[in-house]
């Protein structure tokens, strides 16, 4: 599908570069965003990815529509890198599984007909692309799960799950940086602070980053809570084909 410009308002345009969740365009989108911050314009307030399309919210009493139109359709026309030897950051996130940090892992474990044991190796076995942040500050929307754990959305949300909470809602999973209501089947909890307005980055991960979530037990969840935001997680770069239930 080649991408198409609509209006946002009068100071934002969004480019949509397809209706389905796919790495293929999420690096188109991505590289759309290197391109188009290589320009170094004035008056490019912010570049908003999701998961198929770009918000670009600018400056209209510099730029028109029309104006927008013809800087932007070139920087998503040129063709896109799709290689296995692109290098990627992963971060890995510590999380303890099931239990009081956990109390959706068993529900999980039966609607798939698998053991606890099963859903922890085949959740932690997958590094994760982030493909964009939302519903609430720092909140990351990951893909690439494992349809063999897939499981709908509770019910009946909460009115409260603890910050750090990792889910999974359908063939989606995702950690939650702050204490919030919600839906998502809770598996298990991480010590680590995935957001932190105190920071100049205040969110610990970004879009276009992978999520590695590595099994710990509640003694070094503990460890690791009491350094609060001194805790630096793991982060190192691998190529796309070196990932962790990369197809």
């Amino acid at each position: 599908m080649k991408p198409t410009i609509s209006p946002v308002g009068d100071c934002a345009i969004s480019i949509d570069f397809g209706q389905v969740i796919d790495p293929k365009i999420n690096r188109h989108i991505r590289q759309t965003i290197e391109r188009i911050q290589a320009l170094q314009l004035d008056g490019i307030i912010e570049l908003v990815p999701t998961y198929c399309a770009l918000l670009v919210q600018y400056d209209a009493m510099l730029y028109s529509y029309a104006d927008m139109c013809n800087i932007i359709e070139p920087t998503f026309s040129e063709s896109v890198t799709d290689s296995d030897n692109e290098m990627v950051t992963v971060v890995e996130i510590p999380t303890v599984y099931g239990g009081e940090f956990g109390p959706d892992l068993g529900f999980v474990a039966s609607h798939n007909n698998l053991s606890e044991e099963e859903v922890i190796a085949i959740h932690s076995g997958t590094d994760y692309l982030v493909y964009m942040l939302g519903f609430i500050p720092g909140f990351t929307y990951l893909g690439g799960m494992d349809p063999r754990i897939a499981t709908p959305r509770l019910s009946s949300p909460r009115t409260l799950i603890p910050a750090g909470s990792v889910g999974i809602a359908g063939e989606q999973t995702g950690t939650y940086p702050s204490d919030s209501p919600g839906g998502w089947q809770i598996i298990g909890r991480t010590p680590v602070t995935m957001y932190d307005m105190s920071k100049e980055k205040a969110a610990l991960l970004s879009a276009g980053d992978y999520v590695r979530y590595v099994p710990i037990d509640e003694q070094e969840y503990n460890r690791i809570k009491a350094l609060g935001g001194d805790y630096v997680p793991v982060m190192y770069e691998v190529e796309v084909g070196e990932l962790h239930g990369y197809k």
